[in-house]
């Protein structure tokens, strides 16, 4: 492979963060494949124009079937003009590039944020779905991920947990860290800070905030957080809850649904606020950041709230419990009393409790930054591009049965 800048495409298989996209542009010449309709939906486009970060962008239009039929055409035309292809979990968009790939001697590099399989259960688990299409759609994830990993060049996982996953599927996984967290960016801030900026942010000055950053989706659990929150303001606690987030509309009909005392009162919902601009000010303003998960692959946003010294309280699901024992305080799977009695805690040992997530901080500058994510994955896909083989030479589609 030539000295020059690594030309890379990055196929999307449905939204992506913004902050990822940024960090690519800055590796290498990217360009995006993407399907139209959430390219807009999720506003990335727009914001990739105003933060004015170079990349070209295919998007391709159509739902599910018909963009990925679009999707097919547009690799087979293009694959052999980038040097190595980036694509988007083990599912269905990479089964796209894994087998174009095959066919023209092109490597893939597949990046995995998430347990597929585990997620997917949490929509059987809500009720979701019937036993039939639970069935169905597993072992389609399964066979996605198994032909996906044989044909992949590399396969990166973030973080610990999500490599013992991918490894089932490809041997030739190795540990990443998405976008990182920029340090300077989420950084903490003192009581005196912590006040101004609740001024500014329009967010009550005098409360116990509970911060949820989090979607609301089916892996989720936002029902026992506020349900803890509803039990520590019943034992004294003047707490409020505030999600930032497409779905806040979802999120504060939530509470109402549940029946909470007092809801319009304490549990606050906001539009999403700009991830590279925007939403370090509510992690530092907060009192403590929660996340309850019936699954999860890790929760970035953990390791974003303890960059900024606040404490954190999550589930021990996952990559939570393995990444962040002993930096977070774990509770078990929806157990809102369990969680209540950590955010009294923290309230009653404010000091105690912002200490113990400036360690965390130490740790997320240390084995988490955005400089190391990037540079490492920088690594990983130049060795990649430097593979290159024939076309002959790849796994086949026959050779996997």
């Amino acid at each position: 492979m030539p000295a020059s800048r690594l030309k890379l495409l990055f196929v999307v298989e449905g939204y992506t963060d913004i902050r990822f996209v940024a960090g690519l542009s800055e590796i290498a010449d990217l360009t995006l494949a993407v399907p139209q309709v959430q390219y807009r939906e999720s506003g990335l486009g727009r914001r990739i124009e105003q933060a004015g970060i170079k990349v070209q962008v295919a998007e391709l239009p159509g739902r599910r079937f018909a963009y990925q039929q679009r999707c097919f055409r547009y690799l087979w035309n293009h694959i052999r003009e980038f040097d190595v292809v980036l694509s988007q979990e083990m599912l269905r968009g990479s089964f796209n590039a894994c087998m174009v790939g095959a066919l023209k001697g092109a490597p893939v590099v597949l990046y995995t944020c998430l347990p597929a399989i585990d997620y997917f259960r949490c929509r059987r688990e809500r009720k979701q779905l019937g036993w039939v299409k639970a069935l169905a759609g597993e072992w389609l994830i399964r066979a996605l991920m198994t032909i996906n990993g044989r044909l992949a060049a590399r396969c990166v996982a973030m973080g610990p947990y999500l490599c013992q996953i991918a490894r089932r599927y490809c041997p030739r996984t190795e540990n990443g860290l998405y976008y990182g967290v920029d340090t300077d960016f989420f950084r903490p801030a003192d009581t005196e800070e912590r006040r101004q900026l609740r001024r500014k942010l329009d967010l009550p000055v005098d409360k116990f905030l509970i911060f949820l950053s989090s979607r609301i989706s089916h892996e989720k659990d936002p029902e026992t957080v506020l349900r803890a929150a509803s039990i520590a303001r019943k034992r004294g606690l003047d707490a409020v809850v505030l999600n930032l987030g497409g779905g806040y509309k979802d999120f504060l009909e939530l509470g109402r649904r549940l029946e909470l005392p007092g809801v319009e009162e304490w549990i606050l919902g906001r539009p999403a606020a700009h991830p590279m601009t925007e939403v370090a000010d509510y992690f530092r303003t907060a009192d403590v950041m929660a996340l309850a998960s019936l699954s999860e692959g890790l929760g970035i946003s953990n390791l974003e709230a303890l960059a900024c010294g606040t404490p954190v309280v999550c589930t021990a699901v996952g990559g939570m419990a393995l990444e962040l024992k002993g930096l977070a305080r774990l509770t078990p799977r929806r157990d809102a009393e369990a969680m209540a009695r950590e955010f009294l805690w923290i309230a009653a040992n404010t000091e105690a409790a912002r200490a113990h997530a400036l360690q965390g901080r130490e740790y997320v500058v240390r084995e988490w930054n955005r400089r190391r994510a990037f540079s490492d994955l920088l690594i990983t896909l130049q060795q990649v591009a430097r593979s290159k083989v024939a076309p002959e030479s790849r796994p086949s589609a026959a050779a996997l049965s």
